[in-house]
This record gives structure tokens, C-alpha cells and sequence, in this order.
């Protein structure tokens, strides 16, 4: 049977994208799941990247309950197609990037990232890292050759685990940054379910930190670095009281999403988070989504920063042309913590090399050695940076439509005035790069955006304080969800 993979996102509900498939853990049966990795595979044959002689395929995944079967649907498709699928285990996704970027082969990560344990996802990198719009499209238009007879059964094996990725991924940090760097530091991690939850306590306690274990779960967890959960917020003030911890540590579920906690366990917002990275790298380069918070240009660190759409696609896309440009210390970031690298870093004399990918663990290291460094707690950090606060909100079952049409409504300043004007005040600019951002004069920032990869409506607010924002988000979403009903 021959399945086009555009048609194949219309019959199984299991959509792809750039951020690879992703769908109910019931849609993504063995055949899906192979069929969309032989599509990205071929893609990659067409493309030149892969070849049939036994070309390794690096395939890991994170700790939901469908991960293993799905791994299998995967490995198997590799192995039809002629090539070697390697299992790298459960492991972080910057882990099995990173061995995909070094072995110059695929990487595939089995992952629903934060999404609850009901759904999942593949993620698919090239040998030279992410997919980007681009490689998307392409791999839509794929038409698989599929041999129905082979489902049905008890799904299929893996291969025996191969730890190389994860040894690898360790010993990134723990050869690079200084023995005992982390000397005297006193860090929680907290670890729920997330895949590289061992990972971290192996990287930070090896780099001298006292590390103390918090809230092992043996079931999923789904923790969103966005969307941070009150009974998280409730449990990290908790720690930290208790146990005078210098930071909290954690992740989302396949570990390349950042979760840190200042000495009082207040968890830091991710786009904050990395501008404090970006300074102890040094980085010269900025790229990050139009959505985050404007702390970054204004502190002044950076002489290139560079706004992208939402989506780490567009910041790789970003990066890329920052390193031909002739940045030397290129880095990027998205709302969520997820931090990337498109140039090799000095440290201590060593080379840190490139991952353009989203890693959880270097934005964190980085956070709690610029605290060394300066001898300050992280609170003192966030209060050097320009006081801008951002929130954001979602109205679900919102179709995609239905957001363009409000989107389209705004497209005068005299109409967004009507709409928030007695609210907001008076526009100052607009941006259009995804969605609608409109900056007031006062200096307080609307982004209105249709998901793109749900059927919602997001809304983020940006201002001087902490109350400010939050009382902005509520008008902001009370306006919208009149819009809605009124559609």
C-alpha cells in the first residue's frame, strides 16, 4: 500500500509538523508510527544526508507508557529500509542530538515533550540537526510504500540499549566545565518523571554540587516550563524552606525543556532564565521568538539580537544566518528555557561545542556559575535585569479559522484602540512577525497568536510589574472570550 504523509495526518489524527508527529497514544499505532519515520528517512535518501549501507539511525525515547512500543514501530522501519537502528535508551532529546550530530546520522526521539501521558510524539533530527520549514514540507509530500501485513501482531523488539549517548551527553559537561566548578553549591532536583532525571544529579553532583533528590514519580508527570503547575509553584517554596537550597532544578518530560529555582523557590520564567545564561557564555549573538520577554534588549549585553517567529525552527533558522553574518557567540532561546548553541563556547580553556538544539541542562549550569562568579543569589540576578514581566494565557477548542478572523479584525489602529484602547492605552507600534504584537505607548505589550500546533488562542502580556501583567493577562483574555462568543 502506497500513503502519502499529508494524507496520512488527515486519516490517523496523528498530525506532523516541525516539531515532528504528535497525537493520542491510541492514533499512533505501529503502522503510523512507522509509516512517518520511513517518510523522513526517504526524505533524508532524496536529500543525500542517508544512504543504504547499513547507516546507523540513533532512536531514544522518554518514560511514558507508550514510549517503548512506539521505539519499536520506529526501529523497525529503520531496519526495513536497510538501515542500523541504534537504541540509545531513555535518554534526554539534546542527548540523542547530540550523539546524531556527532556520528553524523538521524535522530529520533520518542517524546509527548509536556503533554499528558495519554498522548505522545516523534521528534526527528537530520545527521545535521533539527527539521526545519523547509525539510517540513518536503517530508509531507512523501509517498511511503508500506507493507500492511506486518502490523497487528504484538509490536516489535529493540535492539540492545547502546548508553553511548548518554555517557556522552555527562561527559559534554563534566570534561568541559571545571572539576568541583560547582563547589559548595547546595541544589534540589526535582525529578517526577522526566527522562533525565538521573542525568542531572550525575552532571551537577560530579561537578561538586551537595545535590539532594525531590519528588520522584513513578508515573508520568506531564510538567510544562511554560505553564508551570500551583502545586509545583507550592512544592519548590516548600524545598527551599526547608532545605536552604541555592537553586531547584528540573526539566519537562524528554528533558530539553529547563525548570530553575532562585534560593527562595521561586521558579524563573525561561526567557528570563537564559538571558543570565547568555551573559555568563558571553554570546554576542541572540535569537529568540518575538514573544519573549524585552529584558534582553534591554540590559544592553548583546550587540545582535534577533526576533524569529514562535518555534525553535525558526531560532535555528535565526542562528544559522547569525553565524554567517560573523557572529562568533551564537546563541538561542525560546519562552519555554529551551536553550541552543549554533557556536562552539570557550571554558576554562576547553571547547564547549555547538548544540542547536533545546538543552535543559547548560542554561541551569550557567545560571548557578554566573552566581558563583558574581557572589550573588539568583535573586540578585533577576533584580539587575530591566523589570519587564511577562505572562501568558490560551483559550482552548479555538479553531485555527476563528483566530485569523479576530487577528484580521485588528488590522487598523484605530480598531485595536476600540478594542483595548480604554484598557491599554494608545498603540504605539505593531509587530506582525507571528500574530499580532502591539507594543502601547506606555510600553506594555498584546501578542495575539493562533497556535500552531493546536486549536487555540494564545495570548501574552508584557509589562513593568509583576501585578501589572497579571491584571493586563485577565483583561486581555476577558476581552478575547467575548470575541470568541460574539464569532
Amino acid at each position: 500500500m502506497e500513503i502519502k504523509i499529508n494524507d496520512l495526518m488527515q486519516q490517523s489524527g496523528v498530525k506532523f509538523g516541525t516539531s515532528g508527529a504528535r497525537g493520542l497514544a491510541a492514533e499512533m499505532t505501529d503502522q503510523v508510527c512507522y509509516t512517518y519515520t520511513k517518510g523522513f528517512l526517504q526524505y533524508l535518501e532524496e536529500t543525500g544526508e542517508l544512504k543504504k549501507a547499513g547507516e546507523p539511525v540513533a532512536i531514544a525515547g522518554d518514560l511514558r507508557p507508550s514510549t517503548g512500543r512506539i521505539m519499536g514501530a520506529v526501529a523497525k522501519a529503520a531496519s526495513d529500509m536497510g538501515y542500523h537502528p541504534v537504541n540509545c535508551g531513555r535518554i534526554p532529546s539534546p542527548a540523542v542530538a547530540l550523539y546524531g550530530l556527532e556520528n553524523v546520522c538521524p535522530a529520533i526521539m520518542v517524546t509527548g515533550s509536556h503533554i499528558p501521558a495519554d498522548r505522545n510524539g516523534i521528534k526527528f533530527n537530520k545527521p545535521t540537526g533539527e527539521i526545519l520549514k523547509f525539510d517540513e514540507e518536503q517530508i509531507r509530500e512523501q509517498v511511503v510504500d508500506v507493507d500492511e501485513s506486518v502490523f497487528g501482531g504484538e509490536g516489535f523488539g529493540l535492539p540492545e540499549e547502546n548508553i553511548d549517548a548518554r555517557i556522552n551527553y555527562i561527559q559534554r559537561y563534566l570534561r568541559t566545565f571545571p572539576k568541583d566548578c560547582l563547589q559548595g553549591a547546595k541544589l534540589g532536583i526535582y525529578q517526577h518523571s522526566a527522562v533525565g532525571r538521573d542525568v542531572l544529579i550525575e552532571i551537577f553532583s560530579g561537578l561538586g554540587a551537595k545535590v539532594t533528590p525531590l519528588g520522584f514519580s513513578s508515573t508520568f508527570v506531564p510538567v510544562d516550563t511554560e505553564a508551570i503547575r500551583p502545586e509545583d509553584v507550592e512544592l519548590a517554596k516548600e524545598w527551599s524552606a526547608e532545605n536552604g537550597f541555592d537553586a531547584i532544578l528540573s526539566t519537562d518530560g524528554d528533558s530539553d525543556r529547563p525548570l530553575i529555582s532562585d534560593e527562595n523557590g521561586n521558579w524563573l520564567r525561561g526567557d528570563v532564565s537564559c538571558i543570565l545564561a547568555a551573559k555568563y557564555l558571553g554570546a554576542d549573538s541572540v535569537s529568540t521568538p518575538v514573544s519573549c520577554n524585552t529584558a534582553v534588549e534591554k540590559c544592553g549585553w548583546f550587540k545582535d539580537i534577533r526576533r524569529t517567529m514562535i518555534g525553535s525552527p525558526f531560532v535555528v533558522a535565526s542562528m544559522i544566518e547569525a553565524s554567517f553574518a560573523g557572529c562568533k557567540g551564537v546563541i538561542g532561546y525560546e519562552a519555554n528555557g529551551g536553550f541552543l548553541t549554533n557556536s562552539d563556547f570557550p571554558i576554562n580553556g576547553k571547547e564547549l561545542r555547538a548544540l542547536p538544539t533545546r538543552d535543559a541542562v547548560l542554561p541551569v549550569l550557567c545560571i548557578i556559575l554566573l552566581s558563583i562568579q558574581e557572589r550573588k543569589p539568583i535573586s540578585a540576578l533577576l533584580a539587575e535585569l530591566p523589570q519587564r514581566f511577562t505572562a501568558s494565557d490560551r483559550i482552548q477548542d479555538f479553531p485555527t479559522e476563528d483566530s485569523r478572523k479576530i487577528i484580521e479584525r485588528f488590522n487598523e489602529v484605530s480598531a485595536i484602540e476600540d478594542a483595548f484602547g480604554e484598557v491599554f492605552g494608545k498603540v504605539g507600534s505593531i509587530d506582525l512577525t507571528d500574530g499580532l504584537r502591539v507594543t502601547f505607548e506606555s510600553s506594555e505589550v498584546l501578542h495575539m497568536r493562533p497556535s500552531g500546533n493546536a486549536p487555540e488562542f494564545r495570548c501574552y502580556n508584557e509589562a513593568d510589574s509583576e501585578e501589572r501583567v497579571q491584571e493586563m493577562q485577565n483583561q486581555s483574555m476577558q476581552i478575547l472570550l467575548r470575541m470568541k462568543s460574539d464569532a
